[in-house]
């Protein structure tokens, strides 16, 4: 059946057009309805039409898993309201006394009444009858309470882990704060979530990236549940029928080993509508907000850190260069400048062993950066993956964090735009709520979602057409899927969003107001908030 949308406002990715028809899953016209044949049409009434967004770095599964958990993100005021949620979610979840208790999204830089990680004691508060594990909200620090301690049988003489470490009070005891690498032995001590709970997640997670217009998505998924192997994940991923996102899987192996296994068994290359095997993943280093990101120099607000690098500098060349010998791709999460030195290095030395024209490895997040490595990424043709989104909050500790000179340089579009290095957009969901407005609109306000404070670094801001494509197209580009994908063209998937309002007419500071009306994928609408009239049959 074909179906025509007339009378709208299109922006196809190239210009903008009224009308455009879809059948057998793809869009088989783009142009005046009058010469389209049509079973269907559907009247637009001037709405506002583009692409489906794609989220160029995300976390689909763990998103579900976070939409189970308490949402200390929306009571992160202070630390007060942060435990009061957490026992209200005990109380009205009816937790069995026993059973973990997890929640996430938490940031004390938010707290008024004491700007500080929580601590075992302060969720001790909460319960002794439930291990409680609560997560910041960049996920690189959990902190648990003394049951949860027990539970995993972590004491002053366990050791520490590389690549990360537990804290421990002035007694030399665990105050219940696990930073990095030590995150994953919390983990690893939950109960796993069986098949039936992973797809109940799978569901919640497409629901929620629906509503926002996402019909693609770029995730980090196998390193979800420790667990959980990654073919169980995979499997699910491939299911017919589950998805209603398709998914770019950003595959994350921490060792050669494991590395080497996944490429030997073909899963590394297997690709169809709904699922791509992408890119291998890395996480070289933490965050900013939690002084965890590796920096080239101490921080400016604490001389005692420079971060954590979570990979010795042969574990990080093992690990890309055995992907780029056997035509993989690399997406490297590295946030701090420090970081990326090593990042920049051990692609220097897997391109210079294993020359590849088209190899499009990336770094994800890109954000205190230097302008001399923005150099080196643009000779060794790499692309980014930003995050605008993280403006809303980091603009208001970028300076203090990593001081005036790293600050000045730091969070890049404009300046990638213009060397000619590609970048696409994204939300590090669960890390930040995957509402591409929102990222849009810090992309092109430079400052926190509807603020009226100076903006940071405006010259980097983007127009509201180039902020669009990083969430199209240009993340199709990033999957090897540009021309299937990521404009509205002939022959391309019919995957596009309805907007509430028109981006290029609306006040930059209220992009974030802007709702979708209705996401299709495939022509076939997966979320709906208002039903677009149907004209003819």
């Amino acid at each position: 059946m074909r179906t025509v949308y007339k009378n709208g406002t299109v922006y196809t990715g190239n210009g903008f057009v009224t009308d455009f028809a879809v059948e057998s899953g793809k869009f088989c016209f783009v142009g005046e309805t009058d010469k389209a044949t049509a079973d269907e049409v559907v009247d637009l009434d001037g709405k506002f039409v583009c692409a489906g967004f794609n989220d160029s770095h995300m976390h689909v599964l763990n998103l579900g898993n976070v939409l189970t958990m308490a949402n200390l993100g929306a009571h992160t005021t202070s630390l007060k309201e942060m435990l009061d949620c957490l026992r209200t979610y005990i109380k009205e979840t009816g937790v069995t006394p026993g059973t973990w208790v997890q929640g996430r999204g938490f940031n004390h830089d938010y707290f008024a009444d004491e700007r500080r990680f929580p601590t075992r004691w302060d969720l001790d508060a909460v319960s002794t009858e439930h291990p409680i594990c609560i997560t910041r909200a960049c996920g690189h620090i959990c902190v648990v309470n003394s049951k949860a301690l027990e539970v995993l049988g972590i004491t002053k003489d366990t050791p520490q882990v590389a690549g990360g470490s537990f804290a421990l009070d002035e007694n030399g005891e665990p105050n219940g704060q696990f930073f990095e690498n030590a995150v994953a032995v919390v983990y690893a001590g939950i109960p796993e979530p069986d098949e039936a709970q992973l797809c109940a997640m799978l569901r919640a997670s497409c629901k929620r990236l629906n509503r926002y217009g996402i019909t693609s998505c770029q995730s980090d998924d196998y390193e979800t549940f420790p667990g959980v192997p990654y073919k169980t994940v995979q499997k699910l991923l491939r299911t017919p029928g589950l998805m209603t996102v398709r998914v770019n899987e950003q595959a994350q192996f921490t060792n050669v080993e494991a590395l080497s296994e996944y490429i030997e068994s073909g899963d590394a290359y297997f690709e169809d509508d709904m699922f791509r095997a992408g890119p291998l993943k890395i996480i070289s280093d933490g965050s900013l907000g939690a002084r965890t990101a590796c920096l080239s120099r101490p921080y400016a607000d604490d001389e005692n850190a420079r971060g954590i690098p979570l990979y010795t500098n042969a574990e990080l060349n093992g690990l890309i260069s055995l992907a780029n010998e056997k035509g993989l791709s690399v997406a490297v999460h590295a946030i701090g400048d420090g970081a990326l030195d090593n990042v920049l290095d051990a692609y220097e030395k897997a391109l210079h062993e294993h020359p590849r024209d088209d190899h499009r490895h990336g770094i994800v997040h890109c954000q205190i950066v230097r302008r001399d490595q923005i150099e080196r990424m643009k000779k060794l043709k790499l692309r980014v993956n930003l995050q605008s989104i993280f403006l809303d909050y980091d603009t208001h500790i970028v300076r203090e964090r990593v001081g005036d000179e790293l600050a000045s340089t730091s969070y890049p579009a404009k300046t990638l735009l213009n060397a000619r290095i590609p970048f696409s957009n994204g939300s590090d969901a669960p890390v930040e709520e995957p509402n591409v407005m929102r990222g849009m609109e810090c992309a092109v306000t430079r400052r926190s979602i509807g603020s009226t404070d100076a903006p940071y670094r405006p010259e980097e801001a983007l127009t509201v057409r180039e902020a669009i494509d990083s969430f199209t197209k240009s993340g199709a580009v990033a999957s090897f899927e540009e021309g299937k994908k990521g404009e509205i063209a002939n022959g391309q998937l019919a995957d596009f969003v309805v907007l509430s309002e028109d981006p290029f007419k609306a006040d930059a500071n209220t992009l974030h107001r802007i709702e979708a009306e209705a996401t299709y994928l495939g022509g076939e609408c997966v979320y709906k908030r208002t039903r677009l009239q149907k004209i003819k049959r």
